[in-house]
């Protein structure tokens, strides 16, 4: 099965729900999104839908603090 096929693939029931919950804790140990859409092979909408099915709680995005001028 190639990734464009499988990222296509619906999970569903309690397939679906442990999925989100492997998600969720790989998340919640600090991996990103996109690290975690390019490891499972789904797309970055697919994972993030499920990590907040899951009930994750979001970081901010990340990058360096703007600093303004004084």
């Amino acid at each position: 099965m190639s990734n464009k096929t499988q990222a296509r693939r619906r999970t569903s029931g309690p397939d679906r729900d442990k999925v989100a919950q492997d998600l969720k804790k790989k998340y919640d140990s600090g991996a990103s999104i996109r690290a975690l859409a390019e490891e499972t092979g789904r797309s970055y909408g697919g994972v993030h839908r499920l990590l907040a099915d899951a009930g994750v709680t979001f970081r901010s995005r990340g990058g360096a603090p703007h600093r303004t001028e004084s």
